[in-house]
């Protein structure tokens, strides 16, 4: 258990020292820790934001927090596209409401390709 923290922990911060780094690739192990951290951090504040004293104080934490996290969570989603081999610019595909599902299906399904592509090495 403790291992999974510390791997969780590691990823996450890679992937926020990474900020806006929109050039790379990202593993689909290094796209659902990711995923799966930001979960369990929203599931905490929504439960926070259940006390009635600090409601207003968490929803306005939970709110910055989504804020801060978009620009990685974009540029992640743009390094894992380059993982499976596609451009970036995919990620404008999200704004399509249903599109968004099959965009978000590619980067959470398809392995990456297995060798250096023209937007690097493996990662």
């Amino acid at each position: 258990m403790e291992s999974l923290l510390i791997v969780l922990v590691e990823n996450y911060f890679s992937v926020l020292r990474q900020y806006a780094v929109f050039t790379g690739r990202a593993s689909r192990k290094q796209f659902w820790m990711f995923v799966f951290a930001n979960f369990i951090i929203d599931i905490i504040f929504f439960i926070l934001t259940r006390i009635p004293v600090l409601r207003v104080i968490f929803w306005i934490v939970l709110v910055l927090f989504i804020l801060a996290i978009l620009i990685p969570s974009i540029a992640l989603g743009i390094r894992r596209l380059h993982d499976i081999n596609l451009s970036g610019w995919f990620m404008l595909l999200c704004l399509i409401p249903v599109v968004n599902f099959i965009v978000v299906f590619m980067l959470c399904v398809i392995d990456g390709n297995q060798y250096d592509n023209k937007y690097g090495p493996i990662p």
